[in-house]
């Protein structure tokens, strides 16, 4: 009878430790298994997806005159 209830607290324990990691890491693991469904879709084109929701890794060094007067410079160090 020992052996039963250790098993079932044991389990109860595990299934409370995994629901407490579901709640407090959920933004997380959404992003994560939104990462893994994309990627596991046949369909999926990354070159479809609107390249307008973050700003360029390497701005243009020459913006056209059209941009308006109060950017910033780009400075380059060594």
């Amino acid at each position: 009878m020992g052996a039963v209830t250790t098993a079932l607290i044991a389990i109860a324990g595990v299934i409370l430790g995994w629901i407490t990691i579901e709640m407090a890491c959920k933004p997380c693991l959404e992003k994560g298994r939104d990462a893994i469904d994309r990627n596991l879709d046949p369909d999926y084109d990354p070159d479809d997806q609107d390249n307008n929701i973050r700003a360029p890794l390497n701005p243009d060094p020459n913006p056209s005159e059209d941009s308006d007067s109060t950017a910033v410079p780009v400075v380059k160090t060594v």
